[in-house]
């Protein structure tokens, strides 16, 4: 075991770190996560788009600190629930095992979201983290709607009991 003296340990510099994040800035980590980005400028305002896992998501900012710069933004993948409406066990199941991304249902949709924040200074490095994160979260959502069983189905119907809803990528307007 090694203990690191202050001498030892290394505080990045403040021109290193990112108090707030640019377009540009996150289009490469989530290129670095392993996904490619669509920039579509509207309104002035340059917006996100990609996909993971086959499935698109969208960046909303948050903050502006400045034009083109901003504090925070929330990742967001909306999804179209087709013929009816996922149980409520799926989203509080998510919440209750799942941690950094949450569900919503809005009327036809439900909508997977992380926020990440650069206040208060992050690394470059944290931010391909949180996209990775995100990546990660998607996998997981997904896998979480497919194998979701009811805590009170028979053993004998759980096949036929686990939720398999249609859903579509259609994007929504922030």
């Amino acid at each position: 075991m090694s203990i690191n003296t202050p001498e030892q340990t290394v505080v990045p510099q403040a021109a290193e770190l990112l108090f707030s994040v640019t377009p540009d800035q996150v289009s490469a980590a989530i290129q670095a996560s392993g996904c490619a980005v669509t920039p579509i400028e509207q309104d002035g305002v340059v917006r996100l788009h990609s996909a993971s896992q086959g499935i698109g998501f969208q960046v909303l900012w948050g903050n502006a600190l400045a034009a083109g710069e901003y504090v925070d933004f929330t990742l967001s993948c909306p999804l179209r629930v087709q013929g009816g409406s996922l149980p409520e066990a799926v989203l509080s199941d998510w919440h209750r095992s799942k941690r950094f991304a949450r569900v919503a249902q809005h009327g036809d949709f439900v909508v997977l979201e992380m926020d990440v924040l650069a206040a208060g200074g992050v690394s470059p490095q944290h931010l391909a983290v949180m996209l990775q994160l995100w990546n990660q979260m998607m996998g997981q959502f997904f896998l979480h709607l497919r194998n979701f069983k009811p805590a009170n189905a028979p053993l004998a119907d759980a096949d036929e009991s686990a939720v398999q809803p249609q859903l579509s990528d259609e994007p929504v307007a922030a």
